[in-house]
């Protein structure tokens, strides 16, 4: 059976940056490659979690946002930060150029990262 990928484990990472910055055919050759090696292997098991689950840390008290920008990154690895880019930095914005109070765009960008999160998750195959 396969495990888990940890968020912080430094392979899982690194195939993770890898398999984003392929076109959608090379990702699902990836795909079918892994799953053919892990089969070939015996590990394969269709009800494996093959994401990570999110693993969200506290808000430490007085945070900045760009600190909290990095603690959610740290949280939600599996999410692919550039298509979050332009809400993110929508945030940011309101809190830099407009004074946005720190605590309401960070409530804000917790509930981004959730909604995207969700997003993934709605995404992925049902498995039986």
């Amino acid at each position: 059976m396969l495990t888990p990928l940890t968020p912080r484990s430094e392979p899982a990472a690194r195939l993770l940056r890898l398999f984003r910055a392929l076109p959608v055919a090379e990702r699902e050759t990836l795909l079918a490659f892994a799953e053919f090696l892990a089969d070939r292997a015996g590990r394969l098991d269709e009800t494996a979690v093959l994401e990570p689950e999110p693993a969200p840390e506290p808000r430490p008290e007085g945070e900045s946002v760009v600190a909290a920008i990095k603690r959610l990154s740290r949280g939600y690895p599996m999410l692919d930060r550039a298509a979050m880019l332009e809400e993110t930095s929508a945030l940011m914005s309101e809190h830099v150029l407009q004074g946005r109070p720190a605590p309401a765009v960070i409530d804000d960008l917790e509930a981004l990262f959730e909604r995207y999160y969700q997003q993934l998750r709605a995404s992925e195959p049902v498995q039986d």
